[in-house]
């Protein structure tokens, strides 16, 4: 009989206890001890069993469990006779940052300062240990939610001391989600101070700490070094290219099979096109464990990790991203491959103006898999490594055709409809209406802030062409800015069958200097469509030009003209 799934349970004993569905990921737990790093930070996507795996080593080594490793029998870690005299031998801090996510810094800050209270709160007996000196008492009592930042950022390195004292062991330091704070400060705008505030705790705790044995750390990315790690030369980074740990986040293609017969599911070739396409170091076809755990849970194939997040930071970026970013993600939807230089740590003050950044964001968040690495630029020092990215698999792909969507919906979705349909029936009229309705109500929504789209409509026709590709992804091939002829047409939609006109739009912004009027804008469209024989390419696949229509756009702030 299969074994009960129980989605969302991130304490490690309970899934255990009560024989829960859990693939053993125990051996983690020996990999990462035998390695001697003394902090290690590993990024990985979320919902791939961080804070487990969390739950995992607390329960193994901390001595609150001294004497209970009855958990661990008959998984990995306890097959080994040296590991089982290690569980429940030493002091444990662990922590969590996942659910900072507060609008403001000093929200932000009194919550993490929270948090560190209750770590005191629960070793409130050391205080009464006769340990403690009385300026030692006194700085445990000044340990509070109010408390100055100094204060703050001394609290982990001195709990760890007192811990080490009281059990004659160096203590294990354990930071799960470290990054949420770093990334909600970005989005609402306190990053200074709240990287400050980080840095020092951090720095107090792992660097200068005479009293760690060991620290890990999780999180979704690699927040540069010059942010918060400047201080910690000893770091061991963990991302999705490195080979340490590769298979111990995420579930291997023989797990998910192994999964599948003990359920009784046999549609592999579906669940690997869903759910697979993850790559972790040199360690291919992981698949996403939030949704095979929901998949055999309830035996039908469905987004389930698209639908755990709002995604609202990628779908800024992108929505609000540049001509280039919008390009390589209009390859990435007609399922091609973008090839970037990148580098894998996280600037987030990069976000808004560099590709690269935005490309990092998205291949740590796990909605990007490397296909490939060129390493050469770097290694002759000229460059960065240059990376081959595609959409991780169908379940990603169906999250960001639903994004695009959105872009439109609301107040202008009958109206982006409407358009569309005026637009395969060749209705100039109706075009203009619904175009003109659409562009009034979205075209703010791509400004970036710095570049204000109604001066520079550049952002909203990109996220145009995205609307066209996805709601018509089954009748036409869409692309934008591409050489045919003797130039680089705007729009271009290469009809799937033989029976519907292909088309080509050109896209201006009104220029007073040249143009008296929009009707002068479109005209100059028009032409440059045929001046540069944009049709060409069209023609060359044996599509009559009768079979061919050409568009003119004019732009005018908010005013759109179609000819």
């Amino acid at each position: 009989m299969a074994r009960t799934v129980a989605i969302g349970i991130q304490d490690f004993s309970k899934i255990i206890e009560n024989n829960c569905f859990y693939v053993d990921k125990t051996a983690f737990i020996k990999e990462w001890w035998e390695n001697h790093d003394e902090v290690t930070l590993i990024a990985r996507p979320r919902r791939f069993g961080k804070t487990l795996t969390m739950s995992m080593v607390e329960r193994f080594f901390s001595v609150k469990y001294a004497g209970q490793g009855e958990v661990f029998e008959n998984l990995a870690v306890w097959e080994n006779l040296e590991f089982r005299t290690l569980q429940g031998s030493y002091p444990v801090i662990s922590l969590s940052f996942a659910n900072i996510k507060e609008g403001n810094f000093e929200q932000a800050r009194r919550k993490i300062n929270e948090t560190l209270v209750e770590l005191y709160e629960k070793n409130a007996f050391l205080k009464h240990s006769g340990l403690l000196g009385e300026r030692e008492i006194e700085y445990y009592n000044k340990v509070s939610a109010d408390m100055d930042d100094s204060t703050a950022s001394l609290t982990l390195h001195h709990l760890s001391d007192y811990l080490s004292r009281y059990y004659g062991k160096k203590t294990i330091i354990l930071v799960d989600e470290y990054d949420t704070p770093m990334q909600e400060a970005y989005v609402d705008g306190y990053w200074k101070e709240q990287v400050s505030y980080i840095r020092s705790l951090f720095n107090a705790t792992f660097k200068t700490n005479p009293y760690l044995e060991r620290g890990l750390m999780t999180g979704i990315t690699r927040v540069s070094k010059e942010s918060i790690f400047s201080d910690l030369n000893h770091l061991e980074v963990v991302t999705t290219t490195s080979d340490k740990y590769a298979a111990s986040f995420g579930f291997t293609e023989q797990e998910v099979f192994c999964a599948m017969d003990e359920f009784g599911y046999d549609e592999k070739d579906k669940v690997k096109l869903w759910y697979d396409g993850f790559t972790f170091g040199k360690v291919t076809d992981i698949y996403n464990p939030w949704s095979i755990l929901n998949y055999l849970g309830k035996g039908k194939l469905a987004p389930y990790w698209a639908n755990t997040s709002s995604n609202s930071l990628v779908g800024k970026l992108i929505r609000e991203g540049s001509r280039g970013i919008k390009q390589s993600f209009e390859k990435l939807l007609n399922r091609e491959a973008i090839v970037v230089p990148m580098d894998e740590q996280i600037v987030y003050e990069q976000l808004n103006g560099n590709q690269n950044a935005t490309w990092s964001l998205l291949l740590a968040s796990g909605y990007l898999k490397v296909l490939s690495v060129d390493d050469t630029a770097m290694m002759e020092g000229y460059g960065k490594m240059k990376y081959e990215l595609a959409l991780t698999n169908m379940e990603v792909r169906l999250m960001f055709e639903t994004m695009v969507s959105s872009w439109f919906n609301g107040s202008s979705e009958d109206d982006y409809n409407d358009f569309i349909k005026a637009l395969l029936q060749d209705d100039r009229k109706l075009m203009n209406i619904y175009m003109n309705r659409v562009a009034l109500a979205t075209i703010s929504y791509f400004d970036s802030g710095s570049q204000p789209s109604e001066s520079e409509p550049e952002r909203f026709y990109h996220g145009f062409v995205l609307g066209l590709l996805v709601e018509l992804r089954g009748r036409y091939t869409v692309t934008s800015n591409r050489e045919s002829g003797y130039g680089r047409y705007d729009i271009m939609l290469e009809p799937k069958n033989n029976y519907e006109a292909a088309i080509i739009m050109e896209f201006k912004v009104h220029d007073p200097s040249e143009e008296k009027t929009l009707e002068d804008t479109v005209a100059s469209a028009l032409k440059q469509i045929e001046d540069k024989k944009y049709e060409q390419v069209l023609c060359s696949k044996g599509i009559k030009k009768e079979c061919i229509r050409k568009y003119g756009f004019a732009f005018q702030g908010k005013k759109v003209l179609i000819g």
